[in-house]
């Protein structure tokens, strides 16, 4: 049996608000905050919470995006409200305008000899757009990192996909934990898909497991932590390896194709998760799509709010929620399965340690002349092994 966690070192882990250990952490990195399709010139912005606080995007008439902080700087009226204009966004209770980087542009009632506008910084992020994903950074300017170029979200040659999951009623590590806990797809997924008579129960998975394997990985543009499972029987295909990418993105191969996970903390008690799906065309030719892919929402619970369990999604969402709003990691009792779990919250905490003492993270580009794609997917790495989800 290996020591729990106490409250303390839970919270370490786990609480992701402003100032605390691991928010600092995850602000180091570039989060999901919204598929592009999620706005339009019919509505231009999006109420949001990420990392704890309230935010507003907007994306302007020439397609430029903002992320700023919910509640105006003057008298703290919700800028969702606003009116989203060339240059910036405006309040709609007294007019003050701020540009995209939280500059003050405009006190429409104050004398413009004063000076006060110049006075004010209002919270604003930096927003890209890579695709089809909106992606901010919220930590210090000075050690923003270069978005990463994964493969997938690059390519032309196959067609993509993002499903906006049914938000998360709990803690982000929950999610993330099980990205390093191969043994839950035996019972939590077909199983449960054989018991409901669906044909593609996926029985690549329902078998025993000869071996599980973990490899800590470090590049220059990404870390994290590989996983393989090695299945019992003679006549099981042999499983690529696919990593947890540090801190919250899971890579993984899907029938006919590839998917990144990104679970975006919302706060302490709730988290986004967007699916991106790549599949690439057979032939190898450029696919027809638009910039923007196609958004799916992905509902989780059925009419009674119960967890259907018909798919991966629900079933994942059912064992992350019910574990309730923060794991009380202090009742674990965890087995030699589990070591995947235990490595992670061991680099999670070295991480959080790294960045009290003023150094960067593993898996940050710095070097904004070394912005390459990122391989995830090698010659050889066939999804043809791997059943649905």
């Amino acid at each position: 049996l290996v020591p729990m966690l106490n409250e303390e070192e839970n919270d370490l882990l786990a609480r992701i608000g402003p100032g605390t250990p691991a928010g600092q952490l995850l602000r180091r990195y570039w989060h999901v905050v919204a598929a592009a399709l999620e706005l339009s010139d019919e509505k231009p912005k999006k109420r949001v919470r990420m990392l704890g606080e309230d935010l507003v995007l907007f994306r302007n008439p020439s397609g430029a995006y903002g992320l700023v902080g919910e509640h105006c700087s003057h008298r703290g009226a919700s800028l969702y409200y606003g009116f989203v204009e060339a240059d910036g966004i405006r309040c709609a209770y007294h007019g003050w305008k701020y540009g995209p980087c939280g500059k003050c542009i405009e006190q429409p009632f104050e004398n413009p000899e004063a000076g006060f506008k110049d006075k004010i910084q209002h919270p604003a992020y930096p927003v890209a757009k890579l695709g089809g994903l909106l992606f901010a950074y919220m930590g210090p300017p000075e050690k923003k990192p270069s978005l990463p170029q994964w493969d997938i979200l690059v390519r032309h040659d196959g067609m993509k996909k993002i499903d906006v999951c049914e938000v998360l009623r709990c803690n982000w590590l929950q999610a993330m934990e099980n990205s390093v806990d191969p043994t839950h797809t035996y019972y939590l997924h077909s199983h449960n898909l054989k018991l409901k008579g669906a044909k593609d129960y996926v029985p690549f998975h329902y078998q025993p497991l000869s071996k599980i394997e973990f490899d800590l990985v470090i590049q220059p543009n990404w870390a994290g932590i590989q996983k393989q499972r090695v299945f019992a029987g003679e006549d099981t295909p042999v499983e690529a390896p696919h990593p947890l990418i540090f801190p919250n993105i899971l890579f993984v191969p899907v029938r006919s194709g590839y998917a990144l996970h990104f679970r975006t903390p919302i706060d302490d008690f709730n988290t986004q998760v967007y699916q991106f799906r790549f599949n690439p065309s057979k032939d190898g030719k450029v696919a027809e799509q638009p910039e923007d892919p196609p958004i799916e929402y992905v509902g989780t619970k059925n009419a009674d709010g119960e967890f259907h369990l018909d798919n991966f999604t629900s079933q994942d969402h059912m064992a992350w929620e019910t574990q309730g709003p923060i794991s009380d990691r202090a009742k674990e009792h965890l087995g030699e399965s589990d070591r995947g779990i235990i490595m992670f919250r061991k680099l999670l905490r070295e991480q959080i340690q790294a960045v009290q003492s003023g150094g960067d993270p593993i898996g940050v580009n710095m070097d904004p002349n070394k912005d390459e794609i990122i391989h995830l997917i090698h010659e050889g790495y066939s999804a043809f092994s791997f059943a649905a989800q």
